[in-house]
């Protein structure tokens, strides 16, 4: 068969939010406050951002706390030195994604990656995880001038894997994915396992992946 498979990172392959969260209840100890953000409970909130975990935990900082300027683009650069050191140390890829990607690769199907991750980032976690080699190709946020929803990233991702854009669809776990996919032209599958669960349904992806086992059969069906 021939194909290409596009995955998101963060939240598709593997559950990062609790090293993200880390990072940034990091940068609020330094500045004296508290763990501002919750593992679990603000999972979500990970997924978009170092930027919105940053904000999203000023919000709850005490009414009198006061940020010097420039402080949130400080902190953003102290998050990704403290992500950076400690970037596999919760995080876990989620179930099935090696059978899969086994699976897919046995049927002939091209795997890229395409997020919005710093690309030194990415780089390392995808190492750390041991599935680097797994992706012929990976696109991320500094690797273009542009990252998604701008198509031109999954665009650089599929083309750069030997693939073409026709011929691919995207697995991802968001409404940027979701915008992603439809400025691309072609279909996706966002994750109900992810910290939106089913309720990730709202956006009305082409389908909803519930496991990894399910994936080599969904893209026999797409790309065949």
């Amino acid at each position: 068969m021939t194909g290409t498979v596009v995955f998101d990172l963060d939240g598709t392959l593997a559950d990062t939010s609790g090293d993200l969260i880390a990072a940034a209840n990091a940068c609020f100890r330094a500045r004296g406050l508290a763990d501002l953000l919750d593992p679990v409970g603000d999972a979500l909130i990970a997924f978009h951002g170092g930027k919105a975990m940053l904000r999203a935990g000023y919000a709850r900082m005490p009414a009198d706390t006061l940020l010097p300027p420039g402080a949130e683009d400080e902190d953003y650069h102290s998050l990704l030195g403290h992500y950076g050191d400690s970037i596999a140390v919760h995080t876990k890829l989620y179930p099935g994604v090696l059978d899969a990607l086994d699976r897919l690769d046995d049927l002939g199907f091209r795997l890229a990656i395409c997020t919005n991750k710093p690309g030194a980032l990415a780089e390392t976690l995808l190492r750390e995880l041991g599935i680097r080699d797994r992706f012929a190709s990976m696109v991320a946020a500094d690797t273009l001038p542009v990252r998604k929803p701008d198509p031109r990233p999954y665009q650089a991702a599929v083309e750069r894997a030997g693939g073409t854009v026709a011929a691919s669809f995207l697995i991802g776990d968001t409404e940027t994915d979701r915008k992603t996919a439809a400025a691309a032209g072609v279909k996706v599958a966002l994750v109900s396992f992810g910290p939106e669960g089913e309720a990730i349904s709202r956006l009305a992806p082409e389908a909803l992946l519930h496991h990894f086992d399910d994936l080599p059969d969904l893209a026999r069906d797409w790309l065949a």
